[in-house]
C-alpha cells in the first residue's frame, strides 16, 4: 500500500526492522536534523528527516544484527514536554541495537526526495546474459521507486517499465541481477500480472516480433513455469534481440529527465576521463561493425557505499543462435 504520511512511512521502515541513520556535519550545522534512509538505489536517494533533533546515547553505523525501534510521542521534563496549545508535538524513537540503546527526541519529520538519471548506471554481478540483467535490475528498482514514492515520481514510461518487474520471464526468477544470497524473494514472482503482460505485448507490436508475441499471448492464458522458462530462454536468442536493446533505449529515454549525480571536483574529473576512454573505446569496436552500450557505477551522493566509480562497454556479439554479450571494464 503506498503511504503519503512520513509517520506511516517511518513505522513501515521500523515495522521491518529497518534503521539506517545518516549523521553528517552539514546536516547537524542545518538545525539538527537527522536523516533517516527510506529508499536509496541507483534512481533515488529517499530519506525522513527528524527536525530539531537531539540524539542521546550511541548509534552504531556497522551494526548489522536486528534492531528494534519505538515511536511515540513525547512525555517528559519541562525542556522537552508533550504537546501543548501553540506548541509543535515532540516524539522520542528508541532504537535498541543489540545491548546498545540511542534515543532520538524531536519535533517534526518530513520527507526528501532525490532523483537521478540512472540509464547508464550498470552492475555486472553475474556473468551471462548481462543485457537480460541489467533489465532485471532496472524494473526492480524502478518498481521500488513506484511502490515507495508514487506515480508522482515516476513518469509515464518508468510507471510502464517497472510493471516488467512482474514478467517473470524477465525478473529475476530467470535473469538474477544478483547472486541468491542478496535476494529479496517476492510472493508471486513466478505469475505475470495483467498490466506486465500488456506492456510486453505493446511492446512485441512495437518491434515487430510477431513469435515472441504469440508466446505471450499463450502464456497470458497458461502463465507457468515451464512456459516462463521458455520465453525467458527465447529472449536470448540472436532472432529476438531487438527486444532487449529497445528496452534499454527506453530505460535510457525515461531516465534522462533527472539529473546525473554530481561529486567532488577530483571525482568528477576522473568520471570526465573514464568517460572519454569509453567513449573512445565504444568507437573502435563500432568501427567494426559491432554495437556497443556505455554503462557506468558510481556511489551514492548522501552516503559513500563500497561502490567504486568506474565505467564499462557492453559488446554485442552475436552468437550462432544467442546473442552474447562482452562487459570490458575500463580502467
Amino acid at each position: 500500500m503506498l503511504l503519503s504520511d512520513p509517520f506511516e512511512k517511518l513505522k513501515l521502515l521500523l515495522d521491518q526492522g529497518e534503521f539506517e541513520l545518516l549523521e553528517d556535519e552539514e546536516e547537524k550545522n542545518k538545525g539538527n536534523r537527522y536523516r533517516l534512509v527510506y529508499l536509496m538505489n541507483d534512481a533515488v536517494e529517499s530519506f525522513l528527516v527528524l527536525e530539531n533533533g537531539r540524539m542521546t546515547g550511541e548509534y552504531q553505523r556497522e551494526y548489522d544484527g536486528e534492531i528494534e525501534a519505538e515511536l511515540r510521542e513525547y512525555e517528559g521534563t519541562e525542556t522537552f514536554r508533550e504537546t501543548t496549545e501553540g506548541r509543535k508535538k515532540k516524539y522520542v524513537l528508541t532504537v535498541h541495537q543489540g545491548e546498545s540503546v540511542c534515543t532520538l527526541l524531536f519535533t517534526g519529520l518530513k520527507e526528501e526526495v532525490s532523483l537521478y538519471n540512472y540509464g547508464e548506471i550498470g552492475h555486472f554481478w553475474v556473468k551471462g546474459y548481462e543485457y537480460l540483467r541489467q533489465l532485471e535490475y532496472t524494473f526492480a528498482i524502478l518498481r521500488d521507486k513506484r511502490e515507495y514514492l508514487g506515480d508522482r515520481y515516476c513518469n509515464r514510461r518508468e510507471q510502464k517499465l517497472a510493471a516488467l518487474a512482474d514478467f517473470p520471464p524477465l525478473n529475476y526468477t530467470c535473469y538474477p541481477a544478483i547472486s541468491k544470497e542478496y535476494l529479496v524473494e517476492r510472493d508471486d514472482a513466478w505469475r505475470p500480472t495483467g498490466q506486465a503482460l500488456a506492456v510486453m505485448e505493446e511492446l512485441l507490436k512495437e518491434v515487430g516480433d510477431k513469435q515472441l508475441l504469440r508466446l505471450v499471448r499463450l502464456y497470458a492464458m497458461f502463465p507457468v513455469k515451464i512456459l516462463t522458462r521458455y520465453i525467458a530462454m527465447q529472449l536470448h536468442r540472436s532472432k529476438h534481440k531487438k527486444v532487449a536493446q529497445v528496452l534499454l533505449q527506453q530505460v535510457r529515454q525515461a531516465a534522462k529527465a533527472y539529473p546525473e549525480r554530481k561529486f567532488s571536483g577530483k571525482e568528477e574529473k576522473q568520471f570526465r576521463e573514464q568517460r572519454k576512454r569509453a567513449q573512445d573505446y565504444a568507437k573502435e569496436w563500432e568501427a567494426k561493425g559491432y554495437r556497443t552500450d556505455i554503462f557506468r557505477e558510481e556511489p551514492f551522493v548522501a552516503s559513500r557505499d563500497s561502490i567504486e566509480g568506474k565505467y564499462y562497454v557492453m559488446i554485442w556479439k552475436k552468437g550462432f543462435r544467442n546473442q552474447k554479450a562482452k562487459i570490458e571494464e575500463i580502467l
